[in-house]
């Protein structure tokens, strides 16, 4: 008797070791294809999911997402010569229209100094208004293709404070002529920060160029100690559903439809680069754009 339950008691500590055995080699294979698979997307790699069991269903689950990853690195391939083709094919294009129209704005020059009728020159005007258009949005077009493409930047030590005054002041006498007197609000004490200033000039100078063309009449911008500057407008006009969609490529509201939707999408972009944060939020009939750098 004392046998037969010896016997039971070792059979039972087999099971159970085995059992143990195989939920050790169970969670190692999970922890395998965890780590493999955040690899996988966070690099860029040709490498697939290995496992080091035998087990035939973690072998078979290891095999079948590797077979999704294959169709998601094939589908990421084709997406990204794609996207490049467009930048190529929007920088090229956008580089062909330059010449053109500097001509054009030049040949609009000369005729300014020509002897002419008042209907003839009313149509000048137009033209010239008309091609002064083209040329900024063609310009803008430009830079947003060149973008994804400077990928080094030159940072240097930065006052916010004195970049953000620099670039409101640029936009005085538009602001003039819109009726805007701007509310500016900034620390007596200097902020600093490691940025490129060309690409910061930029960030500034896309959002306030939104907010003065978008603007009901007044503007409002204010940097905080720690980094944060928020642009502010009323906007009547606006949706929540547009604001989620303003930093979106080529994305204008109904007002806009002399802009290539490229101003805050690049704002964005280089924020990020920057390894900033930009979001925009609605309510109480005002648009906020806020920076955290």
């Amino acid at each position: 008797m004392n046998s037969l339950l010896l016997i039971i008691i070792v059979i039972l500590l087999l099971i159970i070791f085995t059992l143990l055995v195989k939920v050790y080699l169970l969670h190692k294979s999970i922890e395998e294809i965890t780590k493999g698979f955040n690899d996988i997307l966070t690099t860029d790699t040709n490498t697939l999911i290995s496992i080091s069991t035998r087990d035939r269903y973690m072998r078979k689950l290891a095999a079948d997402i590797n077979v999704q990853l294959r169709q998601l690195r094939k589908e990421r391939l084709r997406f990204q010569s794609g996207d490049r083709e467009l930048k190529e094919a929007v920088t090229n294009i956008s580089h062909d229209l330059r010449t053109p129209l500097t001509a054009i704005c030049g040949y609009l020059s000369l005729m300014e100094n020509e002897e002419k009728s008042e209907t003839l020159q009313r149509y000048l005007n137009q033209i010239k208004e008309r091609t002064e258009s083209i040329k900024s949005l063609t310009e803008e077009l430009f830079r947003y293709s060149i973008i994804h493409t400077q990928e080094e930047l030159v940072p240097e030590k930065l006052n916010l404070s004195r970049v953000l005054e620099d670039n409101l002041l640029s936009f005085y006498g538009i602001m003039q002529e819109k009726g805007i007197i701007p509310e500016i609000s900034l620390p007596e004490e200097p902020v600093w920060r490691i940025l490129d200033k060309a690409v910061l000039n930029r960030i500034f100078s896309n959002i306030i160029n939104n907010a003065v063309k978008y603007s009901d009449g007044d503007l409002t911008a204010k940097l905080t100690t720690e980094g944060t500057i928020t642009f502010s407008n009323r906007a009547k006009a606006l949706t929540s559903v547009e604001v989620g969609r303003l930093f979106d490529r080529f994305y204008t509201v109904e007002s806009g439809r002399n802009s290539t939707g490229l101003g805050l999408s690049i704002a964005k972009i280089l924020t990020e680069k920057c390894g900033g944060k930009i979001t925009a939020e609605y309510y109480e009939e005002r648009l906020y754009i806020k920076i955290q750098l």
